[in-house]
């Protein structure tokens, strides 16, 4: 199975990597960051307007799915890359961190798996690690994620490591579970901020030969200088032959430094649901488009920015104007400048590692960005 979803590793600056990752529907060139589409859709823009913002992979949310519509209609329909008309690559979530984030009085965890109750038509359903696989191959995806337990933030070390004591253990099972040879199953290390529990749960995903591995677990709320921390110390304990995934991680200065610690994968709803809110994100900082300063300024987003929104003279005081009468053209014309500016950063950190210049690409950057970042 690993054959199939070979990862060329093409050139290192430092501990940062530039590689391509093979997938069955097309190559993504690392370091790469994945636009969520939680309901199977890419919120407020279509897969056109997805593509031509340089994106090439798609995130897709199982727990979501296999509520509405279902994994049994998707998969009638051809799949998701039929369902939501994208030809490139997707991947598809466990569930996990969908059902570990729900309240306790909401959700029983046991090492069965997770029983809650559906939002959608009220009936308990029981999300096992087989049945994380099950509907992730209905999906189809090309590549799909082990069932885990999330640890929180904060956690003790004792609950952390309850969370590793499962992870491997339904990691197993998944394994075990997992039928179709056409997608890549990734196995995820958590452990918390214990760096003695993921040691133990790097080595032990290590040994059951993943095609890939995730570091879960982070952006949940530690803060930048934890999520680097634990960053620093998961990432070389991965195989470098194979592609490492930092789940749910969207700050552009927390990418940079991740990105320097040697991840080559990314996901994050925050470059959407920014954009849906009126933030906007440039060279110098994010900046609110619905605030009245903006209101006379002609100029683009960013003049250094070449997406569609801002190479075709929209103005910010257009989008304002749109922010302010509830437009939805505003959100749809700010997102995709936003999955833009995401995917042209990924693309200078790589022409920066192919150069053997990426320290120097980052200081470079937040000397910019953090410098004069306003969100007034």
């Amino acid at each position: 199975m690993a054959s199939l979803f070979p990862m060329a590793l093409e050139g290192r600056s430092g501990r940062a990597r530039a590689a391509t990752l093979t997938t069955p529907h097309g190559s993504i060139r690392t370091p790469a960051f994945m636009v969520v589409g939680t309901n199977a859709a890419v919120r407020g823009i279509s897969p056109d307007q997805v593509r031509a913002a340089g994106s090439q992979v798609v995130l897709a949310n199982t727990y979501h799915l296999a509520l509405r519509p279902g994994p049994a209609l998707v998969s009638k329909m051809g799949g998701l890359h039929e369902f939501m008309r994208w030809d490139g690559p997707i991947l598809t979530d466990s569930g996990g961190f969908q059902v570990f984030s729900l309240p306790d009085k909401k959700k029983r965890a046991s090492d069965d798996g997770v029983v809650f109750k559906n939002e959608v038509d009220g009936s308990e359903m029981n999300l096992t690690p087989e049945l994380a696989v099950e509907i992730q191959e209905q999906l189809g995806a090309d590549i799909i994620m082990a069932f885990d337990e999330c640890t929180p933030y904060p956690a003790t070390e004792k609950l952390a490591g309850q969370g590793v004591r499962r992870t491997l253990a339904w990691a197993e099972r998944c394994k075990k579970a997992h039928q179709r040879t056409d997608q890549a199953l990734f196995g995820i290390v958590q452990g918390g901020v214990f760096p003695r529990l993921r040691e133990a749960c790097a080595a032990a995903l290590i040994d059951m030969d993943f095609p890939g591995y995730a570091i879960g677990g982070v952006s949940v709320g530690e803060g930048h200088e934890l999520l680097c921390k634990v960053t620093s110390h998961a990432a070389p304990l991965l195989p470098e032959d194979k592609p490492r995934y930092l789940m749910g991680v969207g700050m552009p200065e927390d990418l940079l430094a991740a990105i320097g610690y040697g991840i080559d994968l990314f996901d994050c709803v925050i470059p959407t649901r920014f954009g849906r809110s009126a933030t906007a994100f440039t060279v110098r900082g994010r900046i609110r488009l619905s605030n009245r300063r903006f209101r006379r300024d002609a100029y683009p987003i960013d003049l250094s920015c070449d997406c569609r929104t801002c190479t075709r003279g929209f103005s910010r005081a257009y989008l304002n104007h749109l922010f302010n009468t509830n437009e939805v053209l505003g959100a749809v014309l700010t997102t995709v400048h936003n999955v833009r500016f995401y995917q042209r950063l990924m693309e200078g950190a790589r022409d920066a590692i192919l150069a053997g210049r990426y320290d120097a690409f980052h200081k470079e950057f937040l000397a910019t960005y953090k410098g004069k970042a306003t969100e007034e």
